[in-house]
């Protein structure tokens, strides 16, 4: 065997090494960063956020409400179709009636109890 074809076996056996160790320390950083605690990287999804809703409730905004929080709106008569509500995503303040997760909600809600003079 040449020193030409030693060299280049030997550079191959180089290279080889070089790849192997830098798969493994490419894999342990991997590892170490998976276990690293980010904070605000528990956050909740922007899905979840895009289901909170703001409501106006007497003339000024409040929220966010949960859809259960807004079913609970809804039967207390603080929620109608009539009313104004608004969630991430949204450009302005639409009617209930006119956002259907919401306009769904209020459609569950009975409705109001007759009068005793009806």
């Amino acid at each position: 065997m040449s020193d030409d074809n030693f060299y280049s076996v030997q550079r191959l056996v180089e290279f080889g090494m070089g790849v192997a160790i830098a798969r493994q320390m490419s894999e342990s950083m991997q590892e170490a960063l998976r276990q690293t605690h980010i904070p605000g990287s528990h956050t909740a999804p922007l899905s979840a956020l895009a289901r909170l809703y703001h409501v106006l409730l007497d003339g000024k905004p409040a929220g966010p409400f949960s859809e259960r929080e807004l079913l609970q709106l809804i039967v207390a008569g603080k929620l109608t179709k009539q009313s104004h509500v608004w969630k991430p995503g949204m450009a302005q303040w639409q009617l209930a009636e006119q956002v259907a997760d919401v306009l769904r909600l209020v459609a569950l809600a009975p409705p109001p109890f007759p009068s005793e003079g009806a």
